[in-house]
């Protein structure tokens, strides 16, 4: 995987420090446990909007956990091509869904560590059905799944239950979905 800020001890410290009394200075509170797993697949649905991206890393920050994270590669053309891979971004081609799936579940079993975040809808916009690509990675990994989550409404970040998935993706997946019905996004409308 490439380098990270987590792999600079001074520039992770001051940006962990800094981005959480911003984030309190703001109202913000965090909730949750990580789960006892080292590996795992946090999705983080409500994604409506550019801000859930430094909010997720401060969260994950918080938390003190290392995370990458899904995006399109339209956000990885320069300018920030180099900051989004230095913050943890991965590229998605999407016109190779397969490729994603196997690769990022081969990623997780070559670490020891290794969170990958997800946003289930696949855009910033209103979608009626979750892409389904995370539980894929997550079944071939052998992997849980973690619900965190951005609540604009209540100004609350943090992580909800643990998902361990069954083989039944509809019943899981609306298992979480239930669980995302009370957390609001910055943009509800979308």
């Amino acid at each position: 995987m490439q380098r990270t800020f987590y792999d600079q001890p001074l520039v992770h410290g001051l940006l962990r420090r800094a981005s959480g009394r911003i984030l309190k200075w703001r109202g913000w509170q965090f909730d949750g446990q990580l789960p006892p797993e080292n590996k795992f697949i946090a999705v983080l649905a409500g994604h409506t909007s550019n801000w859930d991206l430094p909010i997720g890393l401060t969260v994950a920050l918080h938390f003190r956990v290392r995370v990458f994270w899904i995006g399109k590669n339209s956000i990885f053309r320069p300018p920030f091509k180099g900051l989004m891979r230095w913050l943890g971004g991965i590229p998605l081609d999407r016109s190779n869904p397969g490729a994603i799936v196997r690769d990022m579940a081969a990623e997780l079993a070559r670490h020891d560590h290794f969170v990958l975040v997800i946003a289930p809808e696949g855009t910033r916009s209103k979608v009626d059905k979750w892409k389904t690509g995370f539980y894929r990675i997550a079944e071939a990994a052998e992997a849980p799944i973690v619900l965190a989550y951005l609540d604009y409404g209540r100004k609350v970040c943090g992580v909800g239950p643990t998902i361990y998935p069954s083989g039944d993706a509809e019943a899981d997946i609306a298992e979480m979905q239930a669980f995302y019905d009370t957390v609001t996004g910055k943009h509800p409308d979308q």
